[in-house]
């Protein structure tokens, strides 16, 4: 069994961190329940200049090894490992991140889970050639049973695997959107946990 796990939203409480730095910023109070767009700009309704702000204090190595780990997000992920499952997390966090991010996977017990670092968004340039960073062209090679993903910017991303199964961990920015067929709404990691099986 192969599983592709998205990491911020997923694994954990990155957009609940993002609404108290647009606070501490811009003085933009944006409840967590009101983020209604994965664009962070778009929903927190900020100009390019605060965007590139926001999203550059967001990744710093100290903000990025203070997120919240998602409730029971580690203890699935390591049961499925233990069966001898394939676990590979894919994010769209700008290879920068890669130190504070694996640091953050081993210090929540996550270190056998792979960690991927894919241009999703077109935001990165990608200068360090090496294992961990993929091109769209290295990720479309991949195959996957089940993904856990929250963005519904990353649907698209799975049309090459018909056979697919998304489990969508539910967020206030993807309750409007339509799941189409082998796309579920998940609300825990329990749930998630009892449909990989």
């Amino acid at each position: 069994m192969k599983i592709y796990v998205d990491f911020d939203d997923c694994l954990c409480e990155t957009a609940k961190e993002f609404t108290h730095i647009a606070d501490r910023l811009f003085g933009k109070k944006v409840p967590y329940e009101k983020v209604r767009f994965f664009n962070l700009q778009q929903s927190f309704d900020l100009t390019d200049e605060e965007y590139e702000r926001l999203m550059a204090e967001g990744h710093l190595p100290e903000v990025l090894l203070s997120y919240e780990e998602t409730p029971g997000a580690s203890k699935v992920i390591n049961e499925w490992i233990d069966l001898g499952y394939e676990v590979s997390v894919i994010t769209g966090r700008p290879y920068s991140a890669y130190e504070p991010s694996r640091k953050w996977l081993d210090e929540h017990g996550l270190e056998r889970a792979q960690v991927y670092f894919l241009n999703k968004y077109g935001r990165d340039s990608f200068y360090k050639v090496n294992e961990y960073n993929l091109e769209l062209e290295d990720y479309y090679k991949m195959k996957f049973d089940y993904a856990v993903e929250d963005s519904p910017a990353a649907f698209r991303f799975f049309e090459h695997m018909p056979e697919l199964k998304v489990l969508v961990y539910d967020r206030p920015w993807n309750r409007e959107c339509e799941l189409g067929e082998g796309y579920e709404r998940c609300v825990s990691w329990e749930q998630i946990g009892k449909i990989v099986g």
